[in-house]
């Protein structure tokens, strides 16, 4: 058994465990309640109930420890795939080090967010890990970690351009895609199924199977990518201006993603916080660091308005006076806004969604007075634009893509990805 202080990217393979079924999520409008992954509910079934004697030995045992996880980033790191692994990987109940080998804790990563790590690489030197990014080739410490991760055959992995970029140079990189302790993927497109893999390899396919349906990346045919009702164009003498407004609490996933995917096509985005410091913590523990202050953003002009989700972020956002202040003027003026997620209900405290259809994370959709369509990823209903959640923040992002630019860019942004999009 290996020492439970290092931090693994996956440990020696599972003992036989019970499998009790997750909390019922809350119905959608007009959809019966999202039932329990069918995998989930064969093991559950398969599973034997323990006894009176069994339930109070099992509850007087010591808890296990954390699947741990090591997860280097660097000036450069492609900021969605570093933090959707970081952020899906805390969710499923892993114990995730972000490591920075970089002088400093912060890093710019390569569309621009700055994220604040959690330790310096240094500080892990004694545990495992895996690479993530080109600057990470040149750390000697990394390479020591995960040259001993692989011969000690435990997980590690890459994704992107880090497979032939570090590995190779490392004699790491003659596996398969998944092959024994070693995990590859091709681009930020692919993120979330990555990220998944290695849930299941470190919990189990139940796990992996309920992550995947809270998160709603789980493909479902029945869903449309997107919807649109009470058409109208979306045009601008230049490249658009995007706030997006952030505070503690608020999803990170759903940040960096909005960040990353529209810097792609060359739109300009404005991180601000509601905050007292630009520096915020998400509901994932993840520290990012915004480019403005809200005062200090108030004074642009914006196309959009974007509000991420996370309950208790949208809340402080909700407290802002001067977000309030600078939604109002862009309903009035009829530029163009919108939320993904939770924050929907935000917009309708706001008095934003008045006369509006919109769609929104099934959790929230019976808080909304509105039309609600729930059988969509993404609503455009005019010049408001919402989407479901987690996993559709790629779609929502291309769909505010193709509003501005047309579907060529859209569709070129995500091949970029490699995420799957309509040829037209």
């Amino acid at each position: 058994m290996l020492p439970s202080s290092r931090y693994l990217l996956a440990p020696a393979p599972l003992p036989a465990m019970v499998v009790r079924p997750p909390p019922p999520h809350p119905p959608s409008r007009g959809t019966s309640p999202l039932a329990q992954p069918p995998l989930c509910r064969a093991m559950a079934r398969a599973a034997p109930s323990l006894s009176a004697a069994a339930s109070t030995a099992a509850s007087s045992s010591t808890t296990p420890a954390k699947k741990k996880v090591l997860l280097p980033i660097a000036m450069g790191t492609e900021e969605m795939e570093a933090v959707i692994l970081a952020g899906v990987l805390r969710r499923a109940g892993a114990d995730v080090t972000l490591a920075s080998v970089e002088d400093g804790l912060e890093v710019e990563a390569s569309r621009g967010s700055h994220i604040v790590a959690d330790k310096r690489i240094a500080a892990c030197a004694d545990q495992g890990g895996m690479p993530g990014s080109v600057r990470l080739r040149d750390s000697a410490i990394l390479q020591r970690i995960t040259v001993r991760q692989a011969e000690e055959k435990r997980l590690y992995g890459a994704i992107c351009a880090a497979p032939a970029v570090v590995l190779m140079p490392w004699g790491l990189h003659k596996r398969k895609k998944v092959s024994g302790e070693l995990t590859t993927s091709r681009g930020p497109g692919t993120a979330f199924q990555f990220a998944l893999s290695f849930v299941e390899q470190l919990f189990g396919p139940c796990k992996a199977e309920d992550m995947d349906n809270t998160l709603l990346t789980k493909v479902d045919d029945n869903l449309e990518r997107s919807i649109e009702v009470n058409e109208i164009e979306w045009t601008s003498d230049h490249n658009p201006h995007v706030l997006i407004p952030i505070a503690n609490g608020s999803e990170e996933m759903e940040i960096i993603m909005l960040t990353d995917v529209l810097r792609r096509a060359n739109v300009n985005v404005v991180l601000a916080s509601v905050e007292k410091s630009t520096s915020i913590v998400g509901s994932q523990r993840m520290r990012i660091v915004a480019d403005k202050c809200i005062s200090d953003a108030s004074a642009l002009e914006y196309d959009l308005i974007i509000l991420p989700g996370g309950p208790a972020g949208a809340e402080r956002l909700h407290k802002s006076s001067v977000l309030k202040k600078l939604l109002k003027e862009q309903k009035q003026t009829g530029r163009m806004y919108g939320g993904i997620c939770s924050s929907p209900v935000i917009l309708q405290k706001q008095g934003l969604l008045q006369d509006k259809t919109v769609t929104a994370h099934p959790s929230i959709v019976n808080q909304l007075t509105c039309e609600v369509i729930d059988r969509s990823k993404v609503v455009i209903d005019g010049n408001l634009i919402t989407g479901m959640g987690l996993g559709t923040v790629i779609d929502f992002s291309l769909a505010i893509i193709k509003k501005f630019f047309g579907h060529g860019r859209a569709k070129g942004v995500a091949n970029g990805m490699v995420f799957e999009y309509p040829k037209s």
